[in-house]
């Protein structure tokens, strides 16, 4: 690598012009510095010259003209290679830390699953990380102690293996209370031999490389020999253990046998992001970690995701599978993947177009980044910063206690339905939602349908049924607030304030117009204020609950179907379909692969089943 530096002495204030005359052309990278020479952001680029001139000409968000005011000097590193610049900007970040990159959390380890080399009765051991002896067999690693621990549990509850220390071990007379609850096979006292011993501590291991299936095979050979030589109480023991390792296998429905993957989704609301990691190894999903980085310029979800994959891996010292998965298609995907090589010295598949099983892991991750983002926006600290901000914005004399937000779903008029959802202190209060299935009124009249909507919601209310709202939220323009106002004034209502939420031309969040109490008086919100991501929140609630009401009212007659009503379903598979899952309510409860399973069932017949009975 090649370095050169240009830096112009710092100063209160920095002549762009002067410093776009000098840089070069060439691939590398750059930190903006402030008046005190504390690095403010560390970026990469292909071609410096034309990446730096973009913070100085035409329209910049409002954090990343924040950034630019506080510029006093940049300095570049002129590199061979844009894979270089990318190593060496992870490199930079991780030691200056800079504020406005998005700053990952150094893990210094990773947890294993131990089996020691040394011990006639091995245990499950949980480390921490990898020791430079060869005592043994490391097994993972995984994303965090957690999956770890959960992982330890299901195999001492289904194979019996011990989890005490050595030391106790040694020095017992009688089994403990382990053996007595049936999660210990007692080799301390001898009651198992090693031989044993030996077998179901291989087929825990094996469990854990992600064979469950073999071993399942294996279990029913031993259970079929059994009950043959009249060894009922052995073959009663297996069949347990079978039926463990099948409910096992259902909740593992990623665990595919084979293929190493990380699996990146991004899930982002005004305000909040949350970055969900799955890692998979040999085809068994070891679980999730999840990561709340900051975006203090504003980028774009591709954007954002592909410097947080740079740091994730360039960044530390982590493991590169050899597929990394990701829920947004990234700007930098060959340079990355590129990097990523470099780095692990094998090849390294980087993609956001999958189907199969990999199409799976990569929906669970955006589930996983979904739910623990609403998890995030619904901490107390969270929401009281919204409201006491939703005050200040409308000159209230004090904090509103409960919002109400109405929005109409259908599709080309059918099914239409309207949703009211509830925030207080505590955030989403679902106990309150309402939904309304509209009746008589012209298809696609989203006024009409607002008008019973709100009619009979606060005609309820005057008659002395349910809570006032302090605040009513509409998504929708002038015309939907002009149809609450109109409701207001017929039902004699005056106490409560009315907000209208429409959508900007663009329908980006952070563009809305806000209309207060009529359509002539509007407000603008930073896309940065607390009150609008709370507006923001509570509207994206309440459209989605108006879309799922909209969808389970339309799909309702088709989920009357029956086994009997599905093509290629005949006597003999719905026999295995019952068989399998217990019952019909285990088969309306099965997902597309657990269905797979059943002898007889392709995935193509298996898909055609969920869909008849699910819609």
């Amino acid at each position: 690598m090649s370095s050169v530096s240009s830096a112009i002495g710092i100063s209160m204030s920095f002549d762009s012009r002067q410093f776009l005359d000098t840089v070069t052309e060439s691939p590398g990278v750059y930190r903006m510095l402030d008046e005190h020479g504390d690095t403010l952001y560390v970026g990469k680029a292909r071609r410096l010259k034309a990446r730096l001139a973009s913070y100085f000409r035409g329209a910049l968000n409002t954090k990343t003209q924040a950034l630019v005011s506080r510029i006093a000097d940049i300095q570049v590193t002129v590199t061979n290679s844009e894979t270089e610049a990318l190593l060496l900007e992870q490199t930079l970040i991780k030691e200056q830390r800079p504020p406005y990159n998005i700053l990952l959390r150094d893990d210094k380890s990773y947890p294993f699953v131990f089996v020691t080399d040394h011990h006639p009765y091995p245990a499950l051991e949980y480390k921490r990380a990898r020791t430079r002896h060869g005592d043994g067999r490391y097994l993972g690693p995984y994303p965090s102690s957690g999956a770890v621990r959960e992982s330890l549990s299901l195999m001492q509850k289904i194979f019996r293996i011990r989890n005490c220390e050595d030391s106790v071990f040694a020095h017992r007379s009688r089994p403990c209370l382990q053996y007595q609850i049936g999660r210990c096979s007692a080799p301390c006292v001898g009651y198992i031999d090693e031989a044993d011993y030996r077998r179901d501590l291989e087929h825990a291991v094996q469990c854990l490389e992600g064979k469950s299936e073999a071993v399942t095979e294996e279990l029913t050979r031993d259970m079929e020999a059994a009950s043959q030589a009249l060894d009922f109480e052995e073959a009663a023991r297996l069949r347990d253990q079978i039926q463990q390792l099948r409910q096992l296998q259902q909740r593992q429905f990623v665990d595919t046998g084979n293929g190493d993957a990380d699996i990146f989704a991004l899930a982002s609301r005004p305000g909040a992001l949350c970055i969900s990691v799955l890692s998979v190894r040999a085809g068994r999903l070891l679980g999730a970690r999840h990561h709340t980085p900051g975006n203090g310029l504003d980028l774009a979800p591709d954007t954002l995701l592909g410097d947080f994959i740079s740091q994730y891996y360039l960044g530390q010292a982590r493991e590169i599978p050899g597929e990394v998965i990701t829920s947004h298609a990234l700007s930098d995907t060959d340079l990355i993947a590129r990097a990523l090589e470099a780095r692990a010295g094998k090849r390294v598949r980087l993609t956001s177009r999958v189907r199969g099983h990999r199409a799976q892991w990569q929906e669970l991750a955006r589930t996983n980044a979904e739910q623990q983002l609403s998890s995030q926006l619904a901490s107390q600290s969270q929401l009281a910063h919204r409201f006491a901000s939703l005050r200040d914005a409308l000159a209230l004399d004090q904090v509103p206690a409960r919002l109400e937000c109405f929005d109409i779903s259908h599709s080309h008029g059918e099914a239409t339905v309207a949703s009211c959802v509830v925030f207080d202190a505590n955030g989403p209060r679902k106990s309150d939602y309402r939904r309304f299935n509209i009746k008589g009124v012209e298809a696609g009249d989203d006024y009409a349908a607002m008008r019973q909507a709100l009619t009979r919601r606060f005609k309820r209310l005057k008659d002395g049924e349910g809570e006032a709202p302090d605040l009513l939220i509409v998504d929708g323009g002038k015309g939907q607030l002009n149809m609450a106002r109109e409701v207001f004034a017929e039902l004699g209502i005056e106490s409560i304030r009315l907000i209208g939420v429409a959508k900007g031309t663009t329908r980006k969040a952070g563009l809305e117009t806000l209309f207060i109490e009529t359509p002539d008086r509007t407000l603008d919100l930073d896309t940065s204020s607390p009150a609008l991501h709370l507006l923001q929140h509570i509207r994206d609630e309440s459209h989605r609950f108006a879309i799922t009401g909209h969808r389970t009212r339309r799909d309702k007659a088709r989920r009357t179907s029956t086994l009997q009503d599905i093509p290629g379903v005949g006597p003999r598979r719905r026999r295995e379909l019952l068989r399998f899952f217990g019952g019909l309510q285990g088969v309306k409860q099965a997902s597309r692969e657990e269905l797979a399973r059943v002898p007889g069932i392709s995935a193509t017949l298996a898909e055609s089943i969920h869909r008849a009975l699910h819609g």
